[in-house]
């Protein structure tokens, strides 16, 4: 069934009224009628199974039918803090970690990172990535949307530690300062209802002294297994792992 993420502004007491791209999609698209069923997302992460009422030009009118009640969000808010990839890898970054329930995402600008992006690149990409989000997050029938941030460096990332209650680093050698430990070995410290943030590198990975400057903000340097993996599979692994840990256990 279509899930759509619908504005506060859009919620009435009985009705939800749905217009713009998503009313091209369920009007253009899917070619729906009145009678048809969707799930509509409310942003205080609610969701309503909803019949359509009316059609109009530019808006549908649709009826509250009954609240779900399905957990579908992790149980523990994960961000993701992806170091600046080739091409279009970051999109794809987006659209699987949104599937696999990240909470938040942020770009990170670091030596290796081989794309740059200006001020005007950097505001298109952040819209283009919120919108692949939006669609993952209707997609995987979530209720939640991922935050996606602006473009950081690890100094402005080192400022908003506090948010978090475990903070690590994919990375898989060990400097003369800092020793890179299994994730296992923290797994049992993280708890349902808690917040944790991990950096990935881009292709070619972290530099020393950014791994040093990360491990000197608390974070903790983690392998990811004994294999190496692409930036882009990294974040799979890790979300694949908590999910296991945190859902299917």
């Amino acid at each position: 069934m279509q899930r759509y993420f619908v504005d506060k502004e859009y919620w009435l007491d009985e009705q939800v009224v749905i217009k713009g791209d998503d009313y091209h999609h369920i009007v253009n698209v899917m070619r729906m009628r009145v009678g048809d069923e969707v799930i509509c997302n409310h942003p205080d992460k609610e969701a309503y199974l909803c019949s359509i009422d009316r059609i109009d030009q530019q808006a549908i009118y649709l009826n509250k039918i009954n609240r779900m009640t399905d957990q579908v969000e992790l149980p523990v808010d994960i961000t993701l803090i992806q170091g600046l990839p080739k091409g279009d890898k970051l999109e794809w970054i987006v659209q699987k970690s949104t599937e696999l329930g990240v909470k938040k995402i942020i770009p990170l600008n670091t030596a290796r990172s081989v794309v740059k992006w200006d001020i005007k690149k950097q505001a298109k990409k952040i819209d283009r990535l919120k919108k692949i989000a939006k669609e993952a997050s209707e997609q995987s029938h979530r209720t939640d949307q991922p935050i996606i941030e602006s473009l950081m460096t690890i100094k402005q990332l080192s400022a908003q530690i506090e948010e978090f209650d475990h903070l690590f680093v994919a990375y898989e050698e060990t400097t003369r300062q800092i020793k890179t430990d299994k994730l296992y070995t923290y797994l049992e410290n993280i708890k349902p209802g808690q917040s944790v943030a991990i950096v990935i590198g881009p292709e070619g990975g972290l530099t020393e002294e950014e791994i040093e400057q990360l491990y000197a903000a608390q974070f903790k340097a983690v392998r990811l297994g004994p294999r190496i993996l692409r930036t882009e599979t990294a974040p799979l692994y890790f979300l694949s792992v908590m999910s296991l840990l945190f859902e299917e256990s």
